[in-house]
């Protein structure tokens, strides 16, 4: 049996989409596409995307530090740190950073490669036609006029692109 190790250094590969931060940490490359782990870090009260669903992917979501609020389907959690938050493929889903204070997760998704959808969006950052081929591309459904009544409904801002 081969082992890879992989060591993680600060200063990584990341990008900040306006209130929530994408840090690769493991590349479906080295984990045969089996999963890939990427780090939110989520400023106090932002949403971190329109309610959406995945095709594809399963995501799980561990709380390190400070508060997450999720809506599953028709139901919201609030999770702190220890917590998982399991978003399976196929159930509309959204989070955001339910606290007055950073909110930082390890999201764990398998099959790997969603990882690089957040690269995708990040080179193309503001470009609303590329936005969506990219969400086709990734077979992810977004919901952007759910926006609206989530900040309402949970007093979070989302950032304009």
């Amino acid at each position: 049996m081969l082992t890879k190790t992989i060591k993680i250094t600060p200063g990584g590969e990341n990008f900040d989409f306006g209130g929530l931060g994408v840090d690769w940490k493991i590349d479906g490359g080295l984990t045969d596409g089996q999963f890939s782990i990427v780090h939110h870090p989520m400023a106090p009260h932002a949403l971190a995307a329109p309610l959406h669903r995945h095709h594809n992917e399963d995501e799980y979501s561990y709380v390190l530090k400070g508060t997450l609020g999720a809506l599953l389907g028709d139901e919201a959690v609030i999770a702190e740190p220890g917590s998982w938050v399991i978003k399976p493929r196929n159930q509309w889903h959204t989070f955001w950073n339910a606290g007055d204070t950073k909110c930082e997760i390890i999201e764990i998704i398998s099959p790997a490669g969603f990882e690089n959808y957040f690269r995708e969006v990040a080179a193309s950052w503001g470009d609303l036609d590329k936005f969506a081929e990219i969400n086709m591309k990734y077979n992810l459904d977004m919901d952007f006029d759910s926006v609206p009544g989530l900040c309402e409904r949970f007093k979070i801002k989302f950032p304009s692109l």
